[in-house]
């Protein structure tokens, strides 16, 4: 299967996550806007801006003539998708509750999985204006106070004004653990208490959707213990990015990663640091 250059991949995939950010923020924002709820198989809520993402996304990564696995779009039967040796994985609008909720915390994620690998990983947060994208070539970064590219902006140009993660720390900072907003479970709990046990002083912040990967990723968090159920377009474009910043992405209680297009679409538990 002919691939893009990562390079160009990565600039296909950073327009299409910010094109779909702009339309989830234009139903975001419309006072007159019920985001048209509905309720999935599982009882997740789907709204329009998921929609209108899915289909800004799969027409802009049309260009690369790669498959594309969206939560939203067509699941292939694995007889088919095990041939995928590269695919992108998408979740257009990942933290659906917390759009609902308009608490901001949601994100656009895209990925580039290579032989059941993230090979490259963009998430961009709509409401914050913050862009993090990453490839093994490049490294991974973060773009601040962003909504779109100029039509003559290339990926050069970006990374001029991007910061390199991780991000310095303040010295002295807490042990930091990331919990999920909506999903906080008993192990979970647990995990956090063991931490208190290792570390003088431990801090716990919570964050929806794939905002947590991207905290370890940048410094802020040392940990994110994921002990509840995930889709692998969840946490494919956050694991690359983490990765790439120098982090691990493990299944819990193992030493090995996370995997992709995998038969049965569910992660297992994982521990990102």
């Amino acid at each position: 299967m002919e691939l893009q250059t990562p390079k160009s991949a990565l600039s296909i995939a950073i327009r299409a996550a910010l094109a779909a950010g702009q339309d989830i923020m234009d139903i975001y924002t419309d006072p007159k806007q019920d985001f048209d709820i509905e309720r999935k198989a599982d009882n997740s809520p789907l709204t329009l801006a998921d929609k209108a993402a899915h289909r800004r996304i799969a027409d802009m990564l049309k260009e690369t003539t790669l498959p594309v696995l969206s939560e939203e779009g067509k699941h292939e039967d694995f007889e088919k998708r095990r041939l995928w040796d590269a695919f992108w994985l998408v979740d257009p609008l990942d933290g659906t509750k917390e759009f609902v909720k308009r608490n901001g915390e949601f994100t656009v994620n895209i990925a580039l999985v290579l032989e059941g690998r993230p090979h490259l990983g963009v998430i961009y947060v709509p409401v914050r204006q913050e862009l993090y994208f990453a490839d093994p070539v490049l490294g991974a970064y973060k773009v601040e106070h962003i909504t779109r590219l100029a039509d003559d902006e290339r990926l050069p140009d970006l990374l001029e004004r991007a910061l390199r993660l991780p991000l310095p720390q303040p010295e002295g900072r807490p042990y930091t653990v990331v919990a999920s907003r909506s999903h906080l479970s008993m192990e979970t709990q647990m995990f956090i208490e063991e931490a208190c046990k290792e570390h003088p002083e431990v801090e716990t912040i919570t964050s929806g959707s794939s905002l947590k990967i991207c905290l370890v990723a940048e410094g802020a968090a040392d940990a994110y213990p994921r002990f509840a159920p995930t889709m692998e377009w969840d946490t494919a474009a956050g694991h690359a990015i983490a990765v790439c910043a120098g982090r691990q992405v493990y299944q819990a209680g193992s030493d090995q990663p996370l995997v992709y297009n995998k038969e049965d679409l569910h992660n297992p538990w994982f521990l990102v640091k």
